[in-house]
């Protein structure tokens, strides 16, 4: 190597740590001047972190006190200590026993869970045989048993001699619907009437 390469060598190193000295000064100033901006964040995520992990483990906690209430009261429904505790914890599970609680002794008047409202609504309907009571709840939009309702009303109307108003009926019933073999069952029955 030459003297003049040795000294371009020497200027081109001089010049790459004096620019990564001068990047660290920068990086100095902006920490410096944005110091407390800087430990904030990293706080508030660290909190955050610590807050959404001390969330989700109260939650699992709760859901296994609640199951295990829930699992008491399946064994004994006067369980008052497994009661509270659903109320406390799982007000849905609660509403769930209640409903159990409800059947067992025919009150079920003080359901407030929506599908649990809706059975109870469907239930009443088929044991009164009121077909207007099985149309509101069969035309409720998001009804579990929709389909079922529909045929039952379909059925109230075959039993009234109603026989052309079931066969409209049936037909508000999908062929996707998992009632279809029974819908198929009636509309042949109704070919005859």
């Amino acid at each position: 190597m030459s003297l003049k390469e040795n000294a371009k060598y020497v200027k081109e190193e001089l010049n790459s740590e004096e620019k990564f000295l001068e990047g660290f000064v920068r990086v100095e100033r902006f920490y410096k001047k944005n110091k407390l901006i800087i430990i904030a964040a990293v706080v508030i995520v660290i909190g955050s972190i610590i807050g959404l992990y001390v969330t989700k483990s109260i939650q699992d906690k709760n859901k296994l006190e609640a199951n295990i209430a829930f699992n008491k009261v399946l064994e004994n429904q006067k369980d008052e200590d497994a009661l509270n505790i659903l109320k406390e914890k799982n007000i849905q599970l609660y509403q769930v026993a209640q409903f159990m609680q409800g059947l067992k002794e025919g009150n079920t008047s003080d359901i407030k869970l929506k599908y649990l409202k809706d059975l109870v609504d469907y239930q009443k309907a088929l044991d009164s045989k009121d077909i207007n009571k099985l149309n509101s709840v069969s035309m409720q939009k998001d009804f579990l048993l929709k389909e079922f309702a529909i045929l039952n009303k379909a059925l109230l109307e075959v039993d009234s001699g109603k026989y052309e108003d079931a066969k409209a009926t049936l037909n508000l019933i999908p062929e996707t619907s998992k009632a279809n073999d029974l819908v198929n069952i009636l509309k042949h029955y109704l070919i005859t009437k």
